[in-house]
């Protein structure tokens, strides 16, 4: 229809007729253009014949700058009266298709390239998806008509045309490069079924992965799980241990697979994009999202797994909106069995939901049934998300890892590799997270409310609020098979069978789920209400003049350029004036005028939920924070001071705060650090000294600032050591230890006037603990009362003069010391004769 002036003058005609009613835009631009070479020649390929794609295609290249697939090109003597064609040949004239055939044109450039070897063609794959992006769709019913892995016929294409012209995706993919295939000299009938081998997979793994693996009915896929030799097993144990028939312990293992499987409908996604759109557009001001063209490359051979944080219940459903709207398929979600409610939990298993149970506990058969059902999905390429936190953190902080959903990947993997997994942290940051009241309760010593999806929809009554911006980072993928070469290099010689469980799965999976977080910590995104919260909880009354504030702000963002924490890491525009006025527009800072200028504040209420801002981003700032308190009590220190303290006291903040950097990398890391101080004006550097501003200055006043950021962490870990001394050897367990540690920091939290509940979260104590353990400083006895190092006094003393006020000290040896007393004069039953 092209290759004469009359076809594309016809064919010009019904491109723009088209184009009275279809409407079209081209996704993840930047995966081709930035490989493409425009000095060479440029062919297209679709995967089937269609005047209509073909005409999509054409204006979006027209648009784009790029060769029309319309016009003639020329490979050395080869002249092609067109740059498209198409993998599937066009049809005879009785409709019939001859799939084993090659595409005319394909044959003519590899045999015109093979002749002459210095010529080169480039090939781009290009699919269109119609109605890919219903983002205004008010009729659901007529997302039934959008592309699916269903044959599609020509009454079906012109009905999606109509219906769904105006949301149209074009998805060019990186340029094949035909010359490099024929050099490797395999033949002109072997390299022509090659690239056709190549183009085939290509187009197959490109669809699924912007809608999803063609899947059998969810029935089919239920009752496949109970034929799997492992839940075969398991059906047989259960009939034997509950001396029930093993029909009945089958039904059983039936009813669980319905209760966990997702009814994964792409009908469902589109309807709930058309919601979702609406959603976003009334509650927040806008989404920002970064680096997904690394989630666009690796989609396509790879089994992915999303791995969010987890703030807030609309997570997955953000993930998955953004994942569909940059054409990506949908993951199926790990959700708890508690929203699987009427309604909702149908909903939700439409959009690619799974249920799971807290605990697997004592019930086996539920065990088989899930850990096959994970397998399923894996082995078959469905992309799947779950929350290494496990719950939502209420305190702003990363969560320890449970590594349930961890091991059942990592023992899939090991049982069957032919798909590899990647695993894609993505890193959510709100600017006012939807249940902040709910956390609120809860950081004022409110018990935790049992999770409820209900809870998004309570703030229907306070959409006056502003709730700004949400800003999603993806990270820094990790490749499970380099994980294991790095951890394990043997893996892949063992016998992996469905019961093989390694001795080092448990600690593998452990670090596993400690990288993860590393990497999620890496794509933070640092908005005004991070620094903000930041600057005034470092502050005795939570007060700083609007002068004062936009200095501290500048500050924080100098500091942030000149030593970027990850290249994943993403920082707010605007100056400090900028950021406070967006802050104050939230409704999260209180203003008081005199006449001497503005007093910017933090309320109560403010004062508690802005502790959970802050601690978004503490890890960022955690180690210039200790670099700063260093010079809070010493006036000069030289650098070797400085790296043997730091490097004693960084993996216990690294352990609590999944900071990034090892201990091999720390010392540069630092080095970069007292650099921009030197920089900022926060510290001199004389006769190979590090000097500290005069404490009246400016300067001084910010260091300070800055390294109350980490001081209460601090505090916490010189707590718990000082109980631990007063208690003295073989005396106290390790749980004894917990709770003492949370009642003393309570104490001190009042004595002190502290408005921060996670300082005396017990979690933190206990995660403190384990890391002592960790690093044998401590041990555990036979009764299991710990011991120490007889010199930790020294050192715990040496490094806490270096980083604690003298107060804060003596407060809190006199709290354990008083505790001891209490102990010592408890007066003891005298034995009865």
């Amino acid at each position: 229809m092209t290759r004469s002036p009359i076809r594309r003058l016809i064919f010009g005609a019904l491109r723009r007729l088209l184009y009275l009613w279809v409407r079209s835009e081209t996704i993840n631009r930047s995966s081709y253009s930035l490989n493409l070479d425009r000095s060479r020649p440029v062919f297209y390929v679709l995967q089937s014949p269609s005047l209509s794609d073909l005409a999509v295609v054409d204006r979006e290249c027209t648009r784009a700058g790029l060769p029309r697939p319309v016009l003639p090109v020329s490979v050395g003597a080869l002249r092609e009266p067109a740059a498209f064609f198409y993998l599937t040949p066009e049809p005879d004239w009785l409709g019939r298709h001859d799939k084993r055939g090659a595409p005319p044109t394909l044959s003519r450039l590899v045999s015109a390239i093979s002749q002459h070897a210095e010529e080169d063609a480039q090939i781009i794959p290009v699919s269109v998806f119609w109605g890919q992006s219903p983002a205004s769709e008010s009729s659901p019913w007529k997302l039934l008509f959008a592309d699916s892995w269903a044959v599609t016929g020509r009454l079906r294409r012109l009905v999606s045309i109509l219906i769904l012209g105006r949301k149209t995706r074009v998805q060019f993919s990186t340029p094949i490069h035909l010359g490099e295939l024929v050099k490797q000299n395999k033949g002109l009938e072997r390299t022509l079924r090659m690239t056709q081998r190549i183009l085939r997979v290509h187009f197959r793994n490109q669809k699924a992965a912007v809608i999803g693996p063609d899947i059998s009915h969810r029935r089919n896929l239920v009752k496949g799980l109970i034929h799997d030799s492992q839940v075969r097993q398991a059906i047989s144990d259960e009939a034997e241990r509950e001396r029930i028939p093993l029909a009945k312990a089958e039904a059983l293992a039936l009813r669980y697979g319905n209760e966990i499987a997702s009814d994964y409908t792409y009908t469902a996604i589109r309807f709930l994009e058309v919601v979702l759109s609406w959603f976003w557009n009334k509650i927040y001001d806008g989404i920002k999202v970064n680096q997904i063209e690394s989630v666009q490359g690796i989609a396509q051979g790879h089994e992915v797994i999303y791995v969010p944080c987890h703030r807030s219940h609309i997570d997955y459903l953000l993930l998955s909106y953004l994942l569909f709207r940059n054409g990506l398929t949908p993951p199926h979600i790990a959700a708890g069995i508690n929203l699987n409610m009427p309604v909702i939990g149908g909903l939700l298993r439409r959009g690619g939901a799974f249920f799971m149970r807290r605990t697997f506990k004592g019930n086996p058969l539920y065990t088989a049934v899930f850990n096959e059902y994970l397998h399923t999905l894996f082995t078959k390429g469905f992309p799947v998300e779950y929350f290494v936190e496990g719950g939502r953190s209420r305190t702003g902080r990363m969560l320890q890892p449970k590594t349930g959903m961890l091991a059942i990947t990592l023992r899939s993997f090991l049982r069957s590799s032919r798909m590899p997994i990647v695993f894609v942290p993505v890193y959510i940051g709100y600017e006012r997270v939807l249940e902040g009241r709910t956390y609120l309760g809860e950081l004022r010593g409110a018990s935790k409310k049992k999770e409820s999806i209900f809870d998004i929809f309570k703030v229907i009554g306070a959409l006056k609020q502003r709730f700004g911006q949400v800003a999603v980072n993806f990270g820094e993928p990790i490749r499970l098979a380099e994980f294991l070469d790095q951890q394990q290099p043997g893996w892949r010689d063992q016998s992996h069978g469905p019961q093989f469980k390694p001795a080092w799965l448990n600690e593998t999976t452990h670090r596993l789920g400690q990288k993860v977080a590393c990497h999620l910590n890496e794509a933070a995104a640092i908005n005004p209400v991070n620094l903000v919260a930041l600057a005034l909880l470092s502050t005795s009354k939570l007060a700083l003049d609007d002068r004062a504030m936009a200095r501290v702000l500048d500050l924080f963002l100098a500091l942030l350029r000149q030593v970027p924490y990850s290249p994943h890491t993403t920082l707010p525009s605007g100056d400090g004036q900028a950021l406070i006025q967006h802050v104050k527009d939230m409704d999260l800072l209180a203003e008081q005028s005199d006449a001497l200028g503005k007093i910017l504040y933090l309320d109560e209420q403010n004062a508690i939920l802005m502790t959970y801002y802050r601690n978004n981003v503490l890890h960022i700032f955690a180690l210039p924070a200790l670099l700063a308190s260093f010079f809070q009590s010493a006036s000069r220190m030289s650098r070797e001071q400085i790296l043997r303290y730091t490097r004693a006291l960084y993996p216990y903040l690294q352990s609590e705060l999944f900071i990034r950097w090892s201990l091999d990398e720390l010392d540069a890391v630092i080095d970069q650090w007292l650099q921009a101080f030197v920089d900022q004006g926060l510290l001199r550097f004389e006769n190979q000294l590090y000097l500290r501003p005069a404490p009246s200055s400016r300067h001084f006043v910010l260091l300070t600032l800055l390294s109350r950021a980490i001081a209460q962490t601090l505090q916490r870990f010189y707590m718990a050591i000082s109980l631990l001394l007063n208690s003295g050897q073989n005396s106290i367990s390790a749980e004894e230890l917990e709770d003492l540690c949370t009642v003393m920091a309570q104490r001190l939290s009042i004595l002190q006037g502290l408005n921060a509940p996670e300082f005396f979260d017990k979690s933190l104590f206990r995660h403190f603990i384990q890391t002592l353990l960790d690093q044998r400083v401590l041990q555990r006895d036979t009764a299991g009362k710990l011991n120490y190092l007889e010199v930790l006094g020294e050192l715990a003393e040496g490094a806490a003069k270096r980083v604690l006020p003298a107060e804060i000290r003596l407060s809190i040896r006199q709290v354990a010391l008083h505790r001891n007393d209490e102990v010592t004069e408890t007066p003891v039953a005298e034995p009865v004769d």
